[in-house]
């Protein structure tokens, strides 16, 4: 017989089990089958027969003796996300200290625009970004002709590495500030308003409360912001595979997402691209790794 204390231990592992049970089917086991792929050689004829080979690392080895992944994949994906983390931080940090100083009234109006750029479905974004700079009718690809950076006669600028991810980057910063500004201005609110006083007392200007006052109380909401920024950005896919080229005719602007996704769907080498796509997990939780254990070691001096 059960002694009342380990009963009232079990119970609350009963209430979580029907979710641990959904996370494990959804989350968890997809996962796991991703992982064993990355061991086999699976292609079209094992999708349609069943069975597949194991084939060990040698998935890995080809990945990672592969040019692209060092000259093309992985500095696109890394790059890349590392500005677009940046890049979101500051801009939602910005928006959320002029919503916190408006007026009741403006903040709604302001607020409403922030949301609808967040409510815009990637896919929608993305067309509408192609869509100002096309190279032959786009409205900013010809503001950039007239300040002299671009020709518009011949260049476009989807072909372009550079202004490729240009492009991608104010995509994806457009559609995640939203968050990062409300987020932060839900920790503003919090922020007792004798802090920022006392320092402007003191003599301290702007950037000095910000800098002492309001970034040690936020701390934590910055660490999450940047976490969640940092797992979104690495593994962005849709800005990049809609975007012209960016569904693999052009190989110089393949990231790890969309060089897995098209190796493993539109080259059947389903084993090969589930190897890429754990490269890019391992990767992913390397770098929040690091930057928790930076997080945590500043908090304890």
């Amino acid at each position: 017989m059960s002694s009342p204390a380990l009963g009232s231990a079990r119970r609350p592992w009963l209430l979580l089990a029907p979710t641990l049970a959904v996370i494990g089917i959804l989350l968890l086991w997809p996962m796991v089958r991703v992982v064993v792929l990355s061991f086999q050689d699976f292609g079209l004829r094992e999708l349609v027969r069943g069975g597949a080979e194991l084939v060990g690392l040698q998935n890995y080895r080809d990945i990672l003796t592969d040019e692209r992944l060092w000259r093309v994949a992985l500095p696109n994906t890394v790059v890349f996300a590392l500005v677009c983390v940046a890049l979101t931080v500051v801009v939602g940090t910005l928006v959320a200290l002029l919503l916190h100083r408006l007026s009741p009234g403006w903040r709604t109006v302001v607020m409403m625009a922030v949301m609808a750029a967040w409510a815009v479905p990637a896919v929608t974004g993305t067309y509408v970004w192609v869509y100002l700079f096309d190279a032959r009718a786009g409205f900013l690809t010809g503001v950039l002709g007239q300040l002299g950076l671009v020709d518009v006669a011949t260049q476009n600028l989807f072909t372009e590495r550079g202004w490729f991810y240009a492009i991608a980057t104010l995509n994806v910063v457009h559609h995640g500030f939203p968050f990062v500004a409300v987020t932060v201005l839900a920790g503003l609110v919090t922020i007792p308003s004798e802090l920022p006083e006392a320092a402007m007392i003191d003599g301290a200007n702007a950037w000095q409360r910000f800098r002492h006052v309001t970034l040690p109380m936020l701390k934590p909401v910055f660490a999450i912001v940047t976490i969640l920024s940092t797992i979104w950005d690495f593994k962005v896919f849709t800005q990049i595979y809609l975007m012209p080229g960016g569904d693999g005719s052009n190989r110089e602007v393949l990231n790890l997402g969309t060089w897995s996704y098209i190796t493993a769907m539109s080259q059947n080498q389903f084993g090969l691209g589930a190897a890429i796509a754990v490269l890019l997990t391992v990767l992913l939780l390397v770098i929040t790794a690091a930057y928790l254990r930076t997080l945590f070691k500043e908090e304890e001096l």
